[in-house]
């Protein structure tokens, strides 16, 4: 039931981040609100990280630091890269540890993110097209 849950969770925050990453207008990954607040490129590379840090109740990682900024495309990639690892991890079932799918609450975190990235798109004028989530096309599949 749990890794049902998560596999939708994880499909909803890609499916709502590929609305706020795709076709970005050339101002929008450096997009500069005000001192401290992400850009973002900043931001999707944030988000990467956080599921990097989630999926290391699969996988050993040698460290868990954030990495360098990359270009646009590279955080894009890196984004779908991850998400894929995910997925694939998560369709093999959850590790049977203690309070498992609580560690997994970076995904929250995620999905946070994901929403500012959709909002800085608006500030960037160029907003997504509403949409009602009821009717979406999200998809829960393995790799």
């Amino acid at each position: 039931m749990k890794s049902n849950l998560l596999r939708h969770f994880l499909a909803t925050i890609l499916y709502r981040a590929q609305k706020a990453i795709k076709e970005v207008p050339a101002n929008y990954p450096n997009l500069q609100l005000g001192n401290g607040v992400r850009t973002p490129i900043e931001i999707l590379s944030h988000i990467s990280h956080v599921l990097t840090c989630a999926h290391s109740v699969f996988k050993h990682y040698d460290s868990l630091c954030q990495p360098p900024i990359g270009s646009w495309e590279d955080e894009v990639l890196r984004f779908y890269e991850i998400v894929k690892q995910l997925k694939k991890s998560f369709s093999k079932g959850l590790p049977n540890r203690d309070r498992i799918a609580e560690k997994l609450c970076p995904l929250s975190d995620a999905m946070t993110h994901v929403g500012q990235l959709s909002m800085l798109r608006r500030i960037a004028d160029n907003p997504i097209p509403a949409e009602n989530f009821f009717d979406a096309d999200i998809e829960v599949t393995d790799c």
